[in-house]
């Protein structure tokens, strides 16, 4: 059993992601699966790229992308992305797309095929807040994980996959003018870890 465990690496003009620095203080074995760790760029297009060669060289079980979505105070398994890349902050490589779809033709919207409610429930009795979002934004992450699940409706049917937004590390908010909400990374990883042990449940 594997599961494909992505993460992005730092954007906005922050000096880390927690999302990349907290997948790195995850165990490569988790609830009986195999871990593998794949830092992707935070780039339009190349991010899917990147996570597409993985899967098809890995052949995981199940994907699970982790992303920053500063703000929240919770961690958010998302129910579902949607085919439109508008962002208001440019990527890694200077991209600002404004209303472009991510797949020309292809369908409004992936949902998650990630066990995401028993991830919700694991989080929590982990002692850490969680819920379920609807939303996925039209960032770098919403486009990442309508294209894996994509790919994965395409070529890897039996492999299921989805996103998981986790909010600021402390370090990021302690430079902020206006308080924002934020988790400590070993929170973050046991959070993240949670939500591991729930999909390696239900493979």
């Amino acid at each position: 059993m594997k599961i494909l465990l992505t993460a992005f690496d730092p954007f906005g003009g922050e000096a880390i992601n927690p999302a990349e620095e907290a997948v790195r203080l995850v165990p490569t074995s988790v609830g009986g699966a195999e871990i593998v760790k794949l830092t992707v760029p935070t780039v339009f297009g190349k991010s899917i790229e990147l996570a597409a060669e993985a899967i098809r060289r890995e052949k995981p079980d199940a994907v699970l992308m982790i992303g920053q979505a500063g703000g929240r105070s919770a961690i958010t398994p998302e129910r579902v992305a949607i085919n439109v890349n508008d962002a208001r902050i440019a990527d890694n490589a200077g991209h600002i797309p404004d209303d472009e779809p991510i797949i020309p033709g292809g369908p409004a919207a992936y949902f998650s095929t990630l066990p995401i409610k028993k991830m919700t429930e694991a989080i929590r009795a982990a002692g850490l807040p969680a819920s379920v979002s609807n939303t996925a934004g039209t960032f770098v992450c919403n486009q990442l994980m309508y294209g894996v699940l994509a790919l994965l409706e395409k070529e890897f049917p039996e492999t299921i996959g989805g996103f998981m937004h986790i909010p600021f590390a402390p370090e990021q908010t302690a430079k902020q003018a206006l308080p924002a909400p934020s988790m400590s990374l070993s929170d973050i990883k046991r959070g993240i870890e949670a939500a591991l042990e729930a999909i390696a449940e239900s493979l």
